[in-house]
């Protein structure tokens, strides 16, 4: 609670007078509306792109099930013919990459947009045009990977791409590019709703809403938001690095060359495990969501549950070699990792443990939802089970590549992921659309889908230790394989026509239905208070929570929201706007602005995916021109969309309580954006420092003679001016906040002509030296390094030259000066950056002894 303003003895609301309730109403509702018509693209609402987002993941299930179905009909019978060789390969990548990039992580992302703001009593997310650019992200390198099917050039390396067989473009042909480029593309989308989700769970908590009594959901989407930030940016090194190979020879994983194709195995799965983590997390959240509901009480053991979620995506960190048993790895090494891979299960038992004793200490009712959670904790735990099998180091030699793994891989996902969704799926519906769904297709959805999964892939654990190896086009009838993968394919599409059943229950029409109650279910958490029919602001008013189940426990809570008796009722100034609170204390800080419908985002969306696409064939100069209109809608949506100046320093925000309307620093979500997004930044530079080292390790003659390092003089030089930039940008902010406009805008363009310097030193060091990176693997670490650093200060000579545009026109000035903050907070990790590297290319190989 702050100390300033205690919020449970603010002064009374104000008598309720109609006409007052009624004004506010109208100025709400134009302020929030969402457009109609084909200007519905423009909309930037959370439920909006919540829902986009949702349908969109689901169309790419469908899509991927339906390959797994044709899949599944070419191994029913021995020595089929029904799909090509080159087809059944194309349809098994595509199939795993749908299913894990464009509908098991883009799900999370959609129902956590769709439901977060509601769950924490918020108008929206902090930055819902990010959310809108994401999504058309996700649209068009989903459709632009799938795609790729029709036209005979799918990927065909599997889900994992491992090298050298995609690094080598005659083997892998132009499939590899659509896969590497479309992801890299994928993931932006993925990282940039990351970063909307950790500053929506840590910034806009309705005030009072300290930590320990944030909802279940949002911890574990703050979790997994987390993970996202620190999973994804390594896999995004190793495109890089792939694609470099592919597009211009670099050597980095041809043994010929001084590379290693193990490289790629280390980055792809310090991406792919924590992966299942964070696919798991989410639908767990649903599960701990939806239980206490139909329990009628709170979870047992809320703060073990958030404990043990940390615990889980802290230890999915340390299990990617849990992947890599087979490769010869150090015995050492196989002991610790295997060691880690049991000590998951730990928390993991902890949560489940938690559900099954909720359930014990209450009387459950029975429902659809709840169908499906018991079918996922039991689907779950099964597939747990033969995790710890393959955890352990003999066993995996036995299984690896088998279709033992393939059956305990989809138990963990289905049943750890998919059915909780669906759970989800009936239990939120009313609340996004205020109709029901039939009880009784759910259960008919429920029992096909359960007892076709289990016919599905219960035998394939009987097929792996039979010898049956994974991704095999067909097989013999000599190997005795061909009753098992009969019953598998039967139940495959059991499984289908329960998902079937589902999808229609979903989507049929139910115009003249009569809505549904409001809280429908009794449940206690906050999205249940949206008003029946819903509104598009969210919340009437933002209320002061101070309980966990705030329904329950705060029981005039609902109509005093009602009757605007909370902060934020009216939008008098005709803006959207939501209230910022601190992280810990959830102490109320100032009062945000957020844009309206924008089709920047669409236009910027459009111009990076034609970025990445036209990349994928080369065809550099359209490439060039897309990037920089990328380029020109980004600069135009934050010049129009952010850090504007109000009309006014402060405002009544209700109950007395008066705010800021602009904030600057760590009390602003526009900087804290910028550090987790550095943060992920950085931990992609970390991939290629782990590269770096990974070579030092693995080959002998990794370091090469003195003459053949950069120059130690060039290297100095450049630092000293990459350094001389950085302090720049400092004074700027400096001389910003006294007053000098003028010379802040002299210092920060001052900056660009230095780091121009500063990086042709670097050229000039490695150029010299006679580096080339078609030729060995550390020439191609060298350049690499000098590129990364050479693209974030392109990145930095932009974003100086908006500041001092923003400063020029006004729109930056010494009290409103978030811009200069951000920048100097991007500054201050270009600086590190640098640091880094210069102590990889100049005093690493001296502490090495090469002189």
């Amino acid at each position: 609670m702050t100390e300033e303003i205690d919020l449970s003895k603010l002064p009374p609301a104000e008598p309720y007078d109609k006409a007052r309730d009624e004004a506010q109403r109208a100025r709400l509702m134009k302020v929030w509306q969402t457009p109609t018509g084909w200007r519905r693209i423009s909309a930037v609402n959370n439920s909006s792109v919540g829902k986009w987002y949702l349908l969109t993941s689901f169309a790419f299930f469908a899509f991927a099930g339906f390959l797994a179905l044709l899949m599944r009909a070419q191994l029913a019978v021995p020595n089929n013919d029904l799909l090509s060789q080159s087809l059944y390969n194309q349809l098994f990548t595509l199939h795993g990459t749908a299913m894990m990039f464009l509908f098991a992580v883009p799900i999370f992302e959609a129902v956590a947009i769709l439901i977060l703001p509601e769950i924490l009593g918020a108008r929206d997310l902090p930055f819902p045009r990010l959310s809108a650019f994401g999504y058309w992200c996700f649209l068009i390198g989903g459709i632009f990977v799938c795609g790729s099917v029709f036209f005979g050039v799918a990927p065909d390396g599997g889900w994992f791409m491992y090298a050298p067989l995609s690094s080598n473009p005659d083997y892998s042909g132009l499939g590899a590019d659509i896969w590497l480029l479309g992801l890299s593309f994928i993931e932006v989308s993925s990282i940039a709703a990351a970063v909307e989700l950790i500053v929506g769970v840590l910034k806009s908590r309705p005030p009072g809403m300290r930590l320990n009594l944030v909802p279940l959901y949002c911890w574990y989407v703050l979790v997994v938001a987390g993970m996202i930030l620190f999973a994804f940016p390594p896999l995004i090194a190793g495109d890089l690095l792939l694609e470099m190979e592919r597009a211009f020879g670099w050597a980095f994983f041809d043994p010929d060359r001084g590379g290693d194709p193990l490289l790629w195995q280390h980055l792809f799965w310090i991406f792919g495990h924590p992966e299942v983590y964070i696919i798991f997390l989410p639908s767990i959240a649903l599960i701990a969501t939806i239980l206490p509901t139909f329990a009628g009480r709170p979870m047992v053991g809320h703060s073990w549950i958030v404990l043990s979620a940390v615990g889980v995506a802290f230890l999915s960190f340390g299990l990617w070699v849990h992947h890599m048993f087979t490769t010869g790895l150090p015995e050492i090494s196989l002991s610790f990792f295997s060691a880690a891979s049991e000590a998951v299960a730990v928390p993991t038992g902890i949560q489940i443990f938690c559900f099954i004793a909720t359930m014990l200490v209450s009387k459950v009712r029975r429902s659809v939802p709840m169908l499906f959670a018991g079918g996922a904790l039991a689907i779950f735990v099964f597939g747990g089970l033969t995790g710890v099998m393959v955890a352990l180091v003999p066993f995996d030699w036995q299984a690896h590549d088998s279709y033992f793994v393939v059956a305990h891989l989809h138990y963990t996902l289905i049943g750890g992921m998919l059915f909780p969704l669906f759970a989800g799926v009936h239990y939120w519906y009313p609340f996004v659309t205020q109709k029901k769904m039939s009880d009784k297709l759910g259960r008919w959805s429920f029992w096909l889908m359960f007892g076709g999964f289990n016919l599905a892939f219960l035998p394939m654990h009987w097929t792996g230790v039979m010898g049956m190896p994974r991704r095999v086009w067909t097989y013999d009838v000599t190997d005795g394989w061909a009753v098992l993968n009969m019953v598998s394919t039967v139940g495959a599409f059991i499984f289908a026509a329960g998902f079937v059943v589902l999808a229609v229950n979903v989507l049929w029409p139910r115009g003249k239905a009569p809505l549904v109650e409001r809280n429908l279910w009794n449940a206690g958490t906050m999205e249940w208070s949206a008003e029946v029919p819903d509104k598009p602001w969210g919340v009437r008013s933002i209320p002061y929570i101070h309980t966990r189940y705030p329904l329950w426990e705060q029981k005039e809570l609902l109509g005093e929201m009602d009757r605007g008796e909370w902060f934020l009722p009216d939008a008098e100034e005709g803006k959207r706007e939501l209230i910022i609170t601190d992280i810990l204390d959830a102490r109320p800080l100032y009062v945000q602005r957020v844009g309206g419908p924008s089709y920047l985002t669409l236009g910027s969306a459009f111009c990076l995916g034609a970025v990445f696409i036209l990349a994928t064939f080369h065809l550099w100069t359209l490439t060039l021109l897309f990037g920089a209109g990328f380029v020109g809608f980004t600069l135009w949506w934050l010049w129009t969309g952010t850090s504007e100046i109000p009309e006014k320093p402060e405002k009544e925000a209700g109950r007395g309580l008066v705010l800021p309307t602009y904030a600057q620093g760590n009390n602003a979500p526009g900087w804290w954006a910028v550090f987790i997004t550095m943060t992920g930044d950085m931990t992609a530079f970390m991939g290629l420092v782990f590269s770096y080292f990974f070579y030092w390790t693995a080959l002998p003659n990794f370091l090469p003679d003195a003459a053949k390092l950069p120059g130690f003089g060039w290297l100095v030089i450049g630092l000293a001016l990459l350094l001389a930039g950085w302090i720049t940008a400092l004074l700027a902010r400096e001389r910003l906040a006294g007053g000098g406009t003028a010379q802040a805008m002299a210092l920060l363009i001052a900056g660009v002509p230095l780091a121009a310097l500063g990086i042709g030193a670097w050229c000039w060091a490695a150029w010299s030296a006679g580096l080339n990176p078609t030729e060995t693997s550390f020439d191609a670490t060298v350049w690499v390094l000098i590129l990364w650093m050479g693209l974030h200060l392109l990145l930095d000579a932009v974003m100086r030259l908006y500041v001092a545009a923003r400063i020029w026109r006004g729109r930056c000035t010494p009290r409103y000066r978030a811009d200069s903050a951000n920048l100097t907070l991007f500054t201050h990790f270009l600086a590190l950056t640098a640091v880094v590297i210069f102590a990889l290319l100049a005093l690493f190989p001296m502490l090495m002894g090469v002189v």
